[in-house]
């Protein structure tokens, strides 16, 4: 096999001229569209061609001739390594309009949908420290800088860097999550290097830490669930001690023994150590259970943004018989309770069907349930026949969108309204272009939940044609 040859091509003095797609600028050079990382449309710079096809070429910038007027300092000493927050130089209402471009391009340009003039997005009420979710992971071999000697070994608590699976960005601080969220993930770092726990080798899957969850509620409530690649007693009860001695205002401490070859511990079963078993959070009065692996929107305040525009977009008059697909733990569903004769709420994951009718018999909900399983398997006409015909359906499903066999059954509930929430506008557009062919969109609202990144969720309101 025979290694590609590296690119030896600088571009001097290109004028940066608007924000493209995944996080990145675009600028041209005889006639050519050049994507840039990190970039701020007016920014003069010299690119560094890393990729280049026959109508684009890709590239970092190799320096800055002249900044743009625009262009802000990053406020995070961990950009332009780290993959998050991309768009910390970009003005918080230019990074608002790209996002609405960037809906607009999805359904509009690349969908071909007819669609009525999209509204402003929706800004997100905080810019940092927004999220109530941040995973960290460990390496025995974080991600070295240019500036540091390659051979160096040092072990790393914090990203995952790009498309490197085994290495890991040390992080000094983070500003996504409120305090103690740095306080706690410096103090375990710590703590590990001075009592001898290794650190995961991701390559190699051996080590003692592997990764670490912390979840936060705006009223102060901390989860945090400490993953262990062991299952030895002595050093798992030396670290969890030291967490409960440190950090008194935790609320809930679990910790999982994770034995696999993956991260991910939506196939195990957290242990609670200390305190509750759940945090809860609030939204309009109502309570809302979460567990160490219930979905929660990470962005709280943001979320009541968002579920009031599908609310506002369903028009319920306190009549209808709703259908909440995707329904995670039940907050769309309980959130749109009050105007509903009965909603239905279905999700896959059966622990978060078990908290969304826990979260409705602690809010004294009795309008709403809740089914477990595949949405195509669930959602049928027999499902539909018992339960009865749906007034409006509310779709919030994961990035991939919706099985195209669920688009069907959908078409043939014929609901008179729909509202679909999405984070991925590609994959929404995708399904609205199935669910058009009998409905009419009539309501476009992008809201922002996670601002400096290229992430926008969006809500769809549709009506049935006559």
């Amino acid at each position: 096999m025979t290694r590609k040859k590296k690119i030896d091509l600088l571009l001097e003095n290109v004028t940066i001229e608007a924000v493209a797609a995944e996080g990145k600028a675009l600028a041209h050079v005889d006639g050519i569209v050049v994507f840039v990382d990190f970039a701020v449309p007016g920014d003069v710079v010299d690119i560094q061609v890393y990729k280049k096809k026959k109508n684009y070429m890709e590239g970092f910038i190799k320096r800055i001739v002249k900044p743009s007027e625009n262009r802000l300092e990053p406020f995070c000493s961990h950009f332009g390594v780290c993959g998050g927050c991309r768009w910390q130089p970009l003005p918080y209402q230019m990074q608002l309009q790209a996002k609405r471009q960037q809906v607009e391009d999805q359904l509009v340009r690349i969908g071909h949908l007819e669609v009525p003039e999209i509204r402003p997005t929706l800004p997100s009420e905080k810019t940092e420290y927004y999220r109530n979710k941040l995973e960290f992971s460990a390496s025995n071999k974080r991600w070295l800088l240019k500036e540091e000697p390659q051979d160096l070994v040092e072990p790393g608590l914090g990203f995952h860097v790009g498309k490197f699976f085994d290495k890991v960005l040390d992080i000094e601080k983070c500003h996504l999550q409120a305090e103690p969220s740095n306080a706690i993930r410096l103090f375990i770092k710590k703590f590990c290097l001075e009592n001898g726990l290794e650190f995961y080798n991701i390559r190699e899957n051996h080590g003692f830490f592997r990764n670490m969850f912390i979840r936060t509620t705006e009223d102060g409530q901390i989860m945090l669930i400490i993953c262990l690649a062991q299952p030895d007693e002595a050093p798992r009860k030396a670290i969890l001690d030291a967490l409960v001695k440190e950090f008194p205002q935790i609320t809930s401490l679990f910790y999982v023994i994770n034995e696999k070859l993956n991260d991910s511990i939506g196939d195990q079963s957290p242990v609670l150590y200390y305190g509750q078993d759940a945090i809860y959070e609030e939204m309009e009065g109502l309570s809302f259970k979460i567990g160490p692996k219930s979905f929660y929107q990470t962005n709280s305040r943001q979320a009541y943004r968002l579920y009031s525009v599908a609310r506002e977009f369903a028009d319920l008059q306190g009549n209808e018989v709703v259908y909440d697909l995707y329904t995670g733990t039940g907050t769309i569903a309980q959130f749109v309770s009050k105007k509903a004769a009965k909603v239905f709420g279905i999700e896959y994951v059966p622990e978060a069907i078990e908290d969304a009718k826990d979260n409705a018999r602690r809010n004294g909900i009795t309008n709403c349930e809740f089914f477990a399983g595949d949405m195509k398997d669930v959602l049928n006409e027999a499902f539909i026949q018992k339960h009865g015909r749906p007034d409006v359906i509310i779709l919030d499903p994961p990035r991939a969108g919706i099985h195209p066999d669920v688009a069907q059954v959908i078409l043939k509930a014929a609901p008179e309204r729909m509202v679909y929430v999405s984070c991925n506008p590609a994959s929404q557009a995708r399904d609205l272009a199935i669910l058009c062919k009998d409905y009419k969109i009539t309501a476009v609202q992008p809201v922002d939940m996670f601002p400096h990144t290229m992430h926008v969720e969006n809500v769809v309101a549709l009506k049935r044609k006559n």
